[in-house]
């Protein structure tokens, strides 16, 4: 560990077995993928510390984190787990959608619009109890 309880983020990610090796976090820091208490960090050298929420962009979620603790180590899973707490919402349920077939559109209507596209989304995705 760094001064007084920080650690640096890219060594924070691998220890807690975010990303695979610590060139992968250092490069994946420089790339902007990684917010500390909603602001952007680019440098792989900015130092985190116990309390600080980390929002991660990783290809296909987003995980946000809370870090309760610095990694002496890349240790087992559970050692790395218990370096953070968590705070990612629940991704939305498959049975959430609404069954049935696509939309039908008139032959030779073209593609939809963004408008359309909206109001496709906003009908596939609403809530049925409401």
């Amino acid at each position: 560990m760094d001064q007084a309880g920080r650690q640096r983020i890219d060594k924070w990610l691998f220890f807690a077995r975010v990303l695979k090796s610590r060139t992968l976090a250092a490069k994946f820091v420089a790339g902007g993928n990684v917010r500390v208490n909603r602001d952007k960090v680019d440098q792989p050298s900015f130092a985190v510390k116990s309390g600080d929420v980390l929002t991660i962009s990783l290809e296909r979620r987003i995980l946000v984190l809370r870090i309760l603790g610095c990694g002496h180590r890349r240790g087992p899973a559970p050692e790395a787990q218990a370096l953070y707490e968590d705070l990612t919402p629940p991704a939305v349920p498959a049975d959430r959608m609404v069954p049935g077939k696509p939309a039908e559109r008139e032959p030779g209507s073209g593609r939809p619009t963004k408008r359309d596209r909206r109001k496709i989304d906003r009908f596939r995705f609403s809530d049925p109890d409401s």
